[in-house]
């Protein structure tokens, strides 16, 4: 059976600052935006950086076949190397996927990060690490309302990009599937809106998140927003490497909604071209008359308040913490991976509510 997750539940009322908020505070500094449009990006560089280089992304790991994403009940005797076999399963379940890691390298996975395939389109609920040799349940939410018809064994990635925020915050924050397709929908309707009228019918006929944001002329339009801001941005990464960039703080329409902040440069790195495309994403689908950009004071405001009411922690011993901090008008999620030798954080996003 797929290795299950030992959780702790840890909840504490937290009035003043946290620990966790004093590392952050003292360690990251944002700089200057870039912007284009609606969308502001604001780079963050950190006074020290760890070494990840021992971690593989999702899309290394399918792309390689090394990592297995199938439905529940679906994984076949064997699937994974140099353990029991895996017997054979039910039909499926909606919030739920099974991850085989046959590499010889821990998998980081993100919540945001989307697979497609199986029975329907799922994206990742949380951050967690699956260490080498391994299988794990995984929490997911459904993206595509509309279809519960087996189109392969197996997902693949969508390595365009990740879940825009308004998204994501859906299955990581509220945990709530009903929430998760409604601002599916949203984008959906959105994209209808602003594309061009040839494309409305394709948007019109799909439910799947993916297949919208993969239509050619909404591809077309995320694009316009996002390259000059990656390509921006991917240059100030070589030019700031000296300096550790690990991340960013996004705003779109004026208003800083989203952080993404990294364990090191290289593993920003990986994950900046989908980040970029999934901020551009939410850029497209929400345009309203800008209330002016943000400025940097107030990115760094944004990052470094983490100070929270609730703290939630689910551990895996051995292996990695993953905490939940709600504040006021924010929640934070933090991935400590506790491998040997490590014992850092790998990830930090911060939502706005």
């Amino acid at each position: 059976m797929p290795r299950k997750l030992a959780v702790f539940i840890f909840v504490a009322v937290v009035s003043l600052a946290t620990a966790f908020a004093g590392e952050v505070r003292s360690g990251y500094k944002v700089l200057s935006p870039i912007s284009h449009g609606n969308l502001t990006i604001f780079p963050v560089v950190a006074s020290s950086t760890h070494d990840a280089s021992q971690f593989m992304t999702l899309d290394e790991g399918l792309r390689s076949g090394e990592v297995i994403v199938t439905e529940a009940g679906r994984v076949q005797p064997l699937i994974r190397r140099g353990s029991r076999p895996i017997p054979r399963g039910g039909g499926g379940e909606v919030n739920r996927l099974v991850l085989v890691n046959n590499s010889s390298r821990p998998l980081l996975l993100l919540a945001g990060e989307i697979v497609t395939g199986g029975k329907q389109d799922r994206v990742i609920g949380k951050d967690r690490i699956v260490p080498a040799q391994s299988d794990a349940d995984l929490s997911v939410f459904c993206v595509e309302p509309g279809r519960w018809t087996e189109v392969s064994s197996n997902f693949k990635g969508m390595t365009a990009q990740m879940a825009q925020p308004s998204v994501r915050s859906k299955a990581m924050a509220d945990k709530d599937q009903q929430k998760v397709w409604n601002s599916v929908r949203a984008a959906q309707e959105s994209a209808v809106v602003a594309a061009a009228p040839s494309a409305a019918p394709e948007l019109r006929g799909t439910s799947s998140y993916a297949k919208v944001m993969d239509n050619v002329e909404v591809k077309k339009q995320v694009d316009e927003i996002a390259a000059p801001v990656q390509r921006d941005y991917q240059g100030l990464i070589r030019e700031l490497r000296a300096r550790n960039a690990v991340g960013v703080v996004a705003a779109v329409n004026g208003r800083i909604i989203w952080a993404d902040v990294f364990a090191s440069t290289p593993l920003l790195e990986k994950y900046w071209p989908k980040l970029v495309r999934s901020y551009a994403a939410e850029a497209y689908v929400v345009r309203t008359s800008s209330g002016g950009r943000p400025g940097t004071h107030a990115a760094q405001e944004f990052l470094d308040n983490m100070d929270g009411r609730r703290q939630v922690s689910e551990v895996e011993p051995g292996v990695f913490r993953q905490t939940e901090i709600s504040g006021d008008g924010f929640k934070v999620f933090e991935l400590t991976s506790l491998l040997p030798k490590t014992g850092f954080d790998l990830h930090v996003a911060k939502a706005a509510d």
